[in-house]
């Protein structure tokens, strides 16, 4: 099936004009600034924050081209990847009408965002080894479905979805294939960034959040063709990221040997930490993970969970979750963080 993408684009999208921010007029380079109404004297602060920052985040994009290998054209930076996945709903899906496809246990958010944006969502529950039901997916399509989302690796399970299912998709949908790699760092599965070139309908997630250690300064990044992503500028409030943001990634991305080293370290105590689990006989079952997080079926989790609350260590609660029936998900910290949390619940278990 071909991909056009004016067919699943909002009529009103299209036809929008978009605004125009005294910084996207001005290009090359001036010493008097006197067209955004800003404050000349400066900011109360030891770094000048009175200008309003670059809309296209020109300097932070090309850094992260070096690091990403994605051209800086093929790029969309958002306030969190929470931003990135409400663009698409605004720009695809016209409320009342259009549908997507889910594939629970998954990322929560893409729900939440369908129903803030009043979409209808159809939900093809994962194979119970957490793989796409590829003809449950093929029959709940129609011609108002508009996106199909896919966590991978997938929250709150922890594996990767089979990547020629998801070139599946890609090939035969006629909508946004939307591919979520937040945790990519932590997996050996190759980012479907690479196959962009191929796959028009092709929307890539990730964030600096998880492995990068910066989810207090709320970026994500989209990845997808020129087309996508002009529309995605298109929609975005004029100075989505603020300076300060953009400022201190600049300085992380400095870091890439850092970061690499924690990826390392997290993935070797992931490793140990399942296997100090498993020796425990309360514990059915781990799901092999690619992300930084495991997902473990044990006796009494929500017992288990209270228990560990009141210890000052919180896990997260899936045991009321599709197919994630009587788990919790743990997220791999520092080694003394781990030994913590086995000594406590080897103490539950008692």
């Amino acid at each position: 099936m071909s991909f056009n993408l004016t067919e699943i684009l909002r009529d009103n999208i299209k036809n929008l004009v978009p605004y125009s921010s005294a910084r996207d007029e001005f290009k090359g380079d001036a010493s008097i600034f006197l067209d955004a109404n800003e404050n000349a004297f400066g900011s109360p602060l030891p770094h000048d924050y009175n200008r309003y920052p670059d809309p296209l985040q020109h300097k932070l994009k090309a850094k992260l081209e070096s690091i990403k290998g994605v051209p800086a054209g093929n790029m969309f930076l958002g306030n969190g990847s929470d931003e990135a996945i409400d663009i698409l709903y605004r720009a695809c899906c016209t409320p009342g009408k259009d549908n997507v496809i889910l594939v629970p246990p998954t990322y929560g958010m893409y729900e939440v965002s369908a129903n803030i944006n009043d979409v209808q969502i159809r939900k093809v529950n994962l194979t119970p080894d957490y793989q796409l039901d590829l003809d449950g997916i093929a029959e709940a399509i129609d011609m108002h479905t508009k996106m199909i989302f896919v966590c991978s690796p997938n929250n709150p399970t922890g594996n990767s979805i089979n990547p020629l299912d998801i070139e599946t998709l890609l090939v035969n949908f006629k909508g946004l294939v939307v591919v979520d790699e937040a945790y990519i760092n932590y997996s050996k599965q190759k980012s479907f960034t690479h196959s962009l070139p191929e796959f028009p309908n092709l929307v890539v997630l990730q964030t600096l959040s998880k492995a990068w250690g910066l989810a207090a300064l709320r970026l994500g990044l989209a990845f997808a063709s020129k087309d996508i992503i002009a529309v995605f500028n298109k929609i975005k409030p004029p100075y989505n990221i603020n300076q300060a943001t953009q400022d201190l990634v600049l300085e992380a991305l400095d870091h890439v040997e850092v970061v690499n080293e924690w990826i390392k370290s997290t993935v070797q105590e992931r490793e140990i930490l399942v296997g100090q689990l498993q020796a425990l006989p309360q514990v059915e079952h781990i799901t092999p993970s690619d992300a930084n997080f495991i997902l473990v079926k044990l006796a009494q989790p929500r017992e288990l969970y209270n228990f560990l609350v009141n210890k000052g260590i919180i896990v997260r609660d899936r045991s009321k979750v599709t197919l994630c029936e009587g788990s919790l998900r743990i997220t791999v910290g520092t080694k003394p963080e781990n030994e913590r949390l086995l000594e406590e619940i080897q103490v539950f278990y008692k």
